[in-house]
């Protein structure tokens, strides 16, 4: 559940310490923010906080801890400043570095050279510009006197290094920063993931290899051959391809999908000074990463080359499964188990996904595709679930599981689908599982059709409840199952459950009444706002309280927790809510009361922090350029859930009666229900605990 990552971006916790003798204050990471706005927030450089937090490098994740040095930008003035002095004559005056401002712009607001304004701040050819430096300018017309042995020292310092930095400036590109140190745009987005989805003016970025013939240009010991190899390492390291226009793509567009200005592409294809048009076939940079095209049936798994799975490999490693912990849903307490391939399992499994592409729909349409994939949600869901399930179709390669996947277009509306024609074809018939479709009734249809041959059917993103159909498998727990499981909890910790529900929610009132027994109200006056003190009277000193709130009103959400933070002082109490509230969303609720509070909740996915979680979400990124979705990281785990559960050396029926597990974000914890087929009853029990963190009761 994610519905308070907006509320918790506007909070963050700040304390003081002592770290390698310079002050340093931790910093909590909200939602969306980048090292470069922490940097311009605090007036340091991205290389300061680097420095102090290397594994901010790799990405960061809300609410990370980083220490920010709060003297950078001084100590750094001070570290240069009698070299400084050295080495210019006249006199000089300071600047301090605002955001975005440049070399050159600076420059030029000053009326000095490029090379003298080097050598009065020789820690720019190592750092480059960062906001909030302190420059020495040198007066205008001065000589350097140094400039040859200062400008000696860095080349030799710059080939030491192990990396060198880039400072993005206004109008650079990826392509024409690749170009420049001979790089590829995908390595330059793998060693700075930040940068996939925008290029911010003033980032520092990460490059591997030497330094830019620029830079190599204004030194004393570069010599020609050195330069004319690196000239020769740039253009073999820029490869291109070519590219057909599609319909209604303009310079615009082409730029972004490239990563490359209008001028550059222009020059690599002076066709385009007479306009962009449908048809041109373009030469641009190779190694953009496209998204994955809608295919109708995927080929078996392990029909790939040697060199195709070492490339899987790379991309995958890690994800194959997360580790072993204890179940949270304790009516059950089960384990939940670590699927790996069962050895000497090389039976063949088929694995069909029905997934609702409607090709031929949108064949027949006018609307062009990127106007249909920008407004129809559903298809929008659609591939988002289709990209997570090749990251799971890919993990299958990788650990070589003997899994052929099929992939067909189900062609779904609310009424009906393309299931039955596939059953025609006898395309379902040999499976050993299937994913979809995603419409409740479409499952339903498909699950009661193949029932005679005993293929198990996972309905993947349906909440409702389904109809008694002995092959059906609801992945998703239904709404009930979701209360039931943090009643459940409540309960196995002996608490005292009291509830606090406003007279609009009569069908919460009414669900209690009929299914969680002993759960006591608390009153309410004559105008329907909490009484207070009635509410203090069934708090009980010796057992924790769990409150169970559930109201849209504000003020009765103001006075039920300044009544339980009152009640702390005598006794235990939790705040409980059964669904998302988005009231509490609002300015007017203090999110420090709801830490204090530790307010917990039931819910179908998790946040975490674990390895092979922020593996997919990194593999996830490099390969897609965005963050995966909700759904996208729901196509991953049910797909390599139920590839995994195919070989078991049993049947999907048997791992399910058998076996809870959990992926990414979901956990799989099957049933038989009473009248009939299989639900899923894998859900979290989250808190807010006291370090602002989302965790896992227990």
């Amino acid at each position: 559940m994610k519905y308070y990552s907006t509320l918790l971006s506007l909070v963050f916790f700040v304390t003081s310490n002592a770290f390698s003798q310079e002050k340093v204050v931790k910093y909590t990471v909200s939602s969306g923010e980048t090292i470069n706005q922490i940097a311009v927030k605090f007036k340091v450089t991205p290389y300061d906080i680097y420095a102090l937090n290397p594994d901010a490098r790799s990405g960061l994740k809300p609410n990370t801890v980083l220490l920010i040095p709060m003297n950078a930008s001084k100590s750094a003035a001070a570290k240069t400043g009698p070299a400084v002095k050295s080495t210019v004559s006249g006199k000089a005056t300071t600047h301090e570095v605002q955001p975005k401002e440049t070399l050159f712009g600076i420059e030029k607001k000053y009326g000095i050279s490029d090379e003298a304004l080097k050598a009065a701040n020789p820690f720019l050819v190592n750092d480059g510009l960062q906001t909030g430096q302190t420059l020495v300018i040198p007066a205008k017309g001065s000589t350097p006197k140094t400039t040859t042995a200062v400008a000696a020292k860095t080349t030799k310092s710059l080939v030491q290094e192990k990396y060198v930095y880039h400072d993005v400036v206004a109008k650079e590109t990826k392509f024409s920063i690749a170009k420049q140190y001979g790089i590829t745009i995908e390595d330059l987005e793998k060693r700075n993931p930040e940068i996939v989805s925008s290029l911010p003016v003033g980032y520092r970025l990460t490059i591997k290899g030497t330094a830019p013939k620029a830079e190599a240009s204004n030194t004393a010991n570069t010599k020609p051959a050195e330069a004319k190899k690196g000239a020769e390492t740039s253009k073999k390291a820029v490869s291109y391809m070519d590219y057909q226009v599609k319909p209604k793509e303009t310079f615009y567009s082409l730029g972004r999908t490239f990563h490359i200005t209008p001028e550059e592409l222009t020059a690599l294809n002076p066709a385009l000074s007479e306009g962009v048009k449908e048809g041109m076939v373009l030469k641009v940079p190779a190694g953009y990463l496209a998204p994955a095209p809608i295919v109708v049936q995927q080929q078996p798994v392990e029909k790939e080359t040697e060199k195709s799975v070492e490339k899987s490999t790379e991309n995958t490693a890690g994800i194959k499964i997360v580790d072993k912990v204890k179940s949270e849903t304790v009516s059950a307490s089960p384990e939940v188990v670590e699927l790996t391939k069962k050895r000497g399992q090389s039976d063949r499994q088929k694995l069909v996904l029905l997934l609702p592409f409607n090709l031929a729909k949108m064949q027949n349409d006018t609307t062009s595709a990127a106007t249909r994939i920008k407004n129809d949600k559903f298809l929008n869901m659609t591939l988002d679930f289709y990209s997570g399930a090749l990251m799971a179709i890919d993990s299958a390669r990788t650990l070589k599981l003997p899994i052929d996947v099929a992939i067909y277009d189900s062609q779904e509306t609310k009424s009906n689908s393309n299931v039955s024609n596939l059953i025609a074809q006898n395309k379902l018939q040999d499976a050993n599982a299937v994913i979809g479709p995603f419409y409740q009734n479409n499952a339903e249809s498909t699950a009661n059709t193949l029932r005679l041959y005993n293929i198990p059917v996972i309905s993947p993103l349906s909440k409702d409840k389904a109809n008694p159909i002995d092959n059906l498998y609801q992945s998703i727990p239904s709404n009930d199952v979701v209360r039931n499981a943090v009643f459940d909890y409540m309960r196995a910790k002996n608490g005292n459950i009291v509830a606090v529900v406003d007279k609009k929610k009569e069908s919460v009132i009414n669900y209690i009444k009929q299914n969680q027994k002993g759960v006591v109200f608390a009153a309410l006056t004559e105008t329907g706002g909490l009484d207070v003190a009635n509410l203090k009277s069934l708090l009980l000193p010796n057992r924790m309280n769990y409150v169970v709130m559930e109201t849209a009103n504000t003020a009765m959400v103001k006075t039920t927790i300044k009544a339980l933070l009152d009640a702390q002082k005598s006794c235990q109490v939790q705040l409980v809510i059964l669904e998302p509230n988005s009231t509490l969303d609002t300015d007017e609720i203090s999110f420090d009361n709801l830490i204090k509070l530790k307010l917990m909740y039931p819910s179908v996915t998790r946040e975490s922090d674990e390895a092979g979680v922020l593996i997919f979400e990194k593999e996830y990124r490099l390969k897609n350029k965005v963050n995966p979705s909700t759904y996208a990281t729901r196509g991953f785990d049910v797909t390599f859930d139920t590839m995994m559960r195919l070989v078991q050396g049993k049947t999907y029926q048997e791992t399910a009666d058998l076996m809870t597990t959990e992926q990414v974000d979901n956990k799989f914890q099957f049933y038989k229900k009473e009248d009939g087929g299989h639900a899923n009853k894998g859900v979290y029990i989250l808190y807010y605990d006291s370090d602002l963190t989302l965790k896992v009761a227990n």
